[in-house]
């Protein structure tokens, strides 16, 4: 049975565009580290994913650290020793990835500023210039 992960109210996924991998933990852990393989290497193509085309190029942005040389999402997951948890804080990561992806960005607008502000500016760059030139030695008058 395929199972859809839901990322938010327009966007899922079936569990067939995420492919794992069980791979070996680095770091410590005795013996029992060095012959099973409890860590999950996720992999999830991005362009040949379903999701919406906007929000495949703003993942690919946000995500360009975890992205491999072919073009495809990678998180690995060795939190736990356990691989059923691992393969669901990866899963998961996956999912806040999507979901930061999936906001659209703020539209900024130029903004002029308030002529009563520019003035306040120019008038304590004219201090400043007073205060500095107030401090310099007198000329003195030769004649």
């Amino acid at each position: 049975m395929i199972k859809i992960i839901r990322i938010t109210d327009s966007i899922s996924l079936s569990e067939k565009e995420i492919q794992f991998e069980a791979i070996r933990a680095s770091g410590p852990g005795g013996q029992h580290v060095n012959k099973t393989s409890t860590a999950i290497l996720l992999k999830f193509d991005i362009h040949a994913s379903s999701l919406p085309k906007d929000v495949a190029e703003r993942l690919f942005i946000i995500a360009k650290t975890y992205i491999s040389t072919k073009g495809e999402l990678q998180i690995k997951a060795q939190n736990y020793r356990s691989q059923k948890m691992n393969k669901t804080d990866a899963i998961s990561r996956l999912i806040s990835l999507i979901q930061t992806s999936a906001e659209k960005p703020k539209i900024r607008r130029a903004t002029r500023i308030p002529k009563r502000e520019n003035e306040k500016r120019l008038r304590s760059k004219k201090q400043q210039s007073q205060k500095k030139a107030l401090r310099k030695m007198p000329k003195q008058n030769e004649d």
